[in-house]
Order: C-alpha cells, then sequence, then structure tokens
C-alpha cells in the first residue's frame, strides 16, 4: 500500500471536515467508513416517499459553522429555514417563541425584554467571533471582553439563568436549548450551552438541509474528492495495522473506539485517563410519518421548525434531572421537529415527516413511544390520527447504525463542567495524543456535539502544525462574517 500523508478512520461531519483541511493543504488523504455511506450520525433514509434524518436534523450551528464557511460548505447545502425558529407551548394555550429577530423575540416576553435584549443582543451582533472563539478547547481568546461577556452568564446554572427572567417564556426557551446537550441544569457552565444556540438561532436560524442531512456530509465528501482525497466505505477498521502508512491518523471516533483499534500504540497512563471518559444519558427516537400536519393547539408551533414539549420549567427540570439519575420520567421533556413544514421534499403533497426524542438513562430498554405520544397529544389533540407509520429508534438501535453512540448517547460524551472544554482530558492539545501521528477529532474533543465540524477542523490543524510543520493561517482562513460561504 503506497504511504499517505493522512488517514482519517470515521466519515461524519468531523471526519470529512478534518480530511477536506488537510486536503486543502494540498496532502494526500484517505478516509474509511465503516458502513456503506458517508455521514456518520448526519445521515438521511427513504422509506418509501418519505425522507428521515436518522440522528442528526435541526442544524443550529450548520449556517454559522466558522469550519463549514472556511471549508466552503455552508454555501454548498441548500438551507431551509422556518418561519420560526423554536416554540415551546404551554399547558394555557401560550407559547413561548424564539425568532431569528432578536428584537422580535424579545417583544413577546413582555417584562423581560430588556433582560432578554441585554443578555443576548450583544452576543448577537458579534457572533462571528464569538463562534470562532467559543467552538473550540481552552486557549487563550483572540476576542477576551467579548467572552469575558458570555462567561459572566454562561458560567452559571440553568436553574440560575432562570432567576434572572420574571416569566416563563425565555427561561424555558434558554433551557430547553440546554438540555438539547443534556447537561445537568444545576451545575455551573450549563446555561452557556442555552445562550450560545440562542446566538445561532438569532445569527442563522436553525435550519434543516433540504433534501436530509445527508447533503451536508455528501457537499463535504464532493469538496474533499475534488481536492483529490480519497473515500473507502464498508471498510471497519480493527486495528491500525489494517491501514495503509501514512504521517498521521485521525480519528472520528469516541475514546473507546480509539482504545479499540490504536490502543497498543498508546502509553498506559494515557490509555487509564481517557478511559474514564463519560458517556451520558441514551436518546429514545420516533420517525414519523403523518397524513396530515400536526394539530397543535397553538398555531405558532406549526410555523417553528423545533418545537420543545414539557410544559413548565420545573416539568423539564425534574424530567431531566431524573434521567441524570438513571430514572424514567413519566412527563419526559419531548424534542421534537417538523422539516416538511418548510421542506416539501421529504414527504408526498400534502404529507408530513416528524420526529420526537426523549432523553432516557444511558442503554436504557424502557419503551417510550406512550409517554413521548402523551406529551405530544398533551399539546397536539388528535396527533395520533394523524399517524401513518411510525420508525422507533432505541438506544441500542443507534448505537448499532453508528457505534459512536454508546448507550444511545448522542453528544460524544457527557457535556458536564469537567467534561466541556477538556474533553477527552485535560490536555494543552485535545485532539493530540502521545503518539505524535494519533489524533482524536470526533465530537469526544471541543466543542463537542453538533453538526458544525470544528472538532475535525481544529483536529486537522493541529496536525498540520505538529506533523507537517505548515502554517495554519495559510490553509483554512477563518471567515469574519457569520453567513459568509
Amino acid at each position: 500500500m503506497r504511504k499517505l500523508d493522512a488517514v482519517v478512520i470515521g466519515s461524519g461531519p468531523n471526519g470529512l471536515a478534518a480530511a477536506l483541511t488537510l486536503a486543502r493543504a494540498s496532502l494526500s488523504v484517505l478516509v474509511v467508513e465503516a458502513g456503506e455511506t458517508v455521514g456518520g450520525a448526519c445521515r438521511t433514509a427513504a422509506s418509501g416517499e418519505y425522507l428521515h434524518d436518522v440522528c442528526a436534523s435541526v442544524h443550529a450551528m450548520g449556517r454559522v459553522s466558522p469550519a463549514f464557511r472556511a471549508l466552503g460548505i455552508a454555501g454548498e447545502v441548500a438551507w431551509a429555514e422556518p418561519e420560526l425558529v423554536l416554540a415551546h407551548p404551554f399547558d394555557d394555550g401560550r407559547a413561548a417563541v424564539l425568532e431569528r429577530s432578536v428584537e422580535a423575540t424579545a417583544e413577546r416576553f413582555g417584562g423581560d425584554a430588556r433582560r432578554y435584549l441585554r443578555l443576548m443582543r450583544p452576543l448577537t451582533e458579534h457572533a462571528a467571533p464569538l463562534l470562532v472563539d467559543a467552538l473550540r478547547g481552552l486557549h487563550v481568546p483572540e476576542h477576551p471582553l467579548l467572552m469575558a461577556r458570555l462567561g459572566i452568564r454562561g458560567i452559571l446554572s440553568v436553574h440560575a439563568l432562570r432567576r434572572l427572567f420574571r416569566g416563563d417564556e425565555a427561561p424555558a426557551l434558554l433551557a430547553g436549548s440546554a438540555a438539547h446537550a443534556t447537561a445537568p441544569f444545576g451545575q455551573p457552565l450549563s446555561a452557556a450551552l442555552g445562550i450560545m444556540l440562542g446566538v445561532a438561532a438569532h445569527a442563522g436560524g436553525w435550519p434543516f438541509a433540504r433534501a436530509g442531512s445527508q447533503r451536508i456530509v455528501d457537499a463535504l465528501a464532493a469538496k474533499l474528492r475534488e481536492r483529490g482525497g480519497e473515500i473507502r466505505t464498508g471498510w471497519r477498521v480493527a486495528s491500525l495495522r489494517e491501514l495503509p502508512p501514512a504521517r498521521a491518523y485521525l480519528f472520528d471516533t469516541t475514546p473507546r473506539q480509539l482504545l479499540a483499534i490504536a490502543g497498543e500504540h498508546l502509553p498506559w497512563l494515557y490509555r487509564k485517563r481517557i478511559a474514564r471518559f463519560r458517556y451520558g444519558a441514551g436518546v429514545y427516537k420516533i420517525d414519523y410519518e403523518l397524513d396530515g400536519p400536526v394539530p397543535w393547539r397553538n398555531a405558532d408551533c406549526g410555523r417553528a421548525g423545533t418545537v420543545h414539549l414539557a410544559g413548565s420549567f420545573g416539568e423539564m427540570a425534574e424530567s431531566e434531572d431524573l434521567v441524570r439519575r438513571g430514572r424514567i420520567a413519566e412527563r419526559p421533556f419531548v424534542l421534537a421537529a417538523q422539516p416538511s413544514v418548510i421542506d416539501a421534499t421529504r414527504a408526498p403533497a400534502g404529507r408530513h415527516v416528524f420526529w420526537a426524542y426523549c432523553h432516557v438513562p444511558h442503554g436504557s430498554d424502557a419503551d417510550m413511544r406512550p409517554r413521548i405520544e402523551a406529551q405530544i397529544e398533551r399539546f397536539a389533540p388528535g396527533f395520533r390520527e394523524r399517524v401513518s407509520a411510525a420508525h422507533v429508534r432505541t438506544p441500542a438501535d443507534l448505537e448499532r447504525a453508528n457505534p459512536n453512540l454508546i448507550g444511545g448517547h448522542i453528544a460524544g460524551g457527557t457535556t458536564d463542567a469537567t467534561q466541556l472544554f477538556t474533553r477527552p482530558i485535560v490536555r494543552l492539545d485535545p485532539y493530540s495524543t502521545p503518539d505524535p501521528r494519533i489524533f482524536l477529532c470526533s465530537s469526544s474533543t471541543p466543542p463537542g456535539g453538533g453538526v458544525h465540524g470544528m472538532c475535525g477542523y481544529w483536529a486537522a490543524r493541529s496536525a498540520l502544525r505538529r506533523v507537517f510543520g505548515k502554517r495554519v493561517e495559510e490553509t483554512t482562513p477563518l471567515p469574519e462574517s457569520p453567513l459568509d460561504a
């Protein structure tokens, strides 16, 4: 086998972003993927005329990702942006709503309008530099005052952030956003996750990829091939010895797969430390095919791409806390999305796709469908009558489809205070390992889960500097505007 500059194991958004970053630096790159198609947890599957995103679907960071913009991907994807970003209905018929405009969102909050504007407007106005600084590991920030402004509120727990507001609408939206990362509401820094997803919503929306999330990874793969990169699918790697000789190996896997494949090349102490890496709550997901739109009681929910179902802040906090303690919530916090509201390619005319998931204890085998549907019916009476088919994905199903989703966990590892910036372990360069050839480029490194490619982008820049002695600034410069492709 000919010697390559780099081999990337895994073809999720991070693996492909890493490969493309290296290929843009004129290096020879091979990507190997166990599945039959590229994508990792960013794939789309057809069920007759319906298109279901297997895992990732709402791309909060997709359009504004500095990596995707630097690599020319954001402009290659046709984004479908819903009229409203997010809705959170309450039992009394109201709904908290997040719009693209910070001002329009704040106007809905009555007496909390000024509080929301003070929190979100300065960050949204400087979203581009904020995203570059925030979406990476520990470092000396390029924009320290801006990061300090984020840190003043972001260091709080979600519970403490809730106390900054008098009403229930703004806290519900921010807490529900933070819950995407399964961070404990009571832990410091959990507020930062909700705030950053809010900034992304105002800066670029939470769009869907038109015709499915597969289009994102297909765009990355096409760019990589244009640069001379090679992709081999259907190749499940068990040992580093099976791969062609290369100067660098980048793993778009969790630490568990890194140890299984390359553990013999890593020193004992590093193996011991990285083996302690923790995987959080799992996901129980249902992909629905509907013969009509979801019959939401509140009309704003029908205009939103994403809908959070939990009733009050207290109910949401209790649900997530129960899961953290290894228990099942009778009224789970349900995250739902309805891509066909804005993307007609997803379903036959007049019909819709809709998915909903809730968090469950790691690896749980509990049947959550009745509980999920009870939550949907609570805010959309008559929903069950619209269902023509449902495809259930348990934590075990998700892990079988993608070994990185250990125990059904979709964030690459727990995102609590100890694993948010220092994942997988405390290390000056979290993408490197003691073996100078081996790097980790998955969501188990900063900034963590999400379809943004930033983990792969930073890991590739680390390899360029450490292995190939290339000046990073000359390879993939970061654009200045959040929406520049």
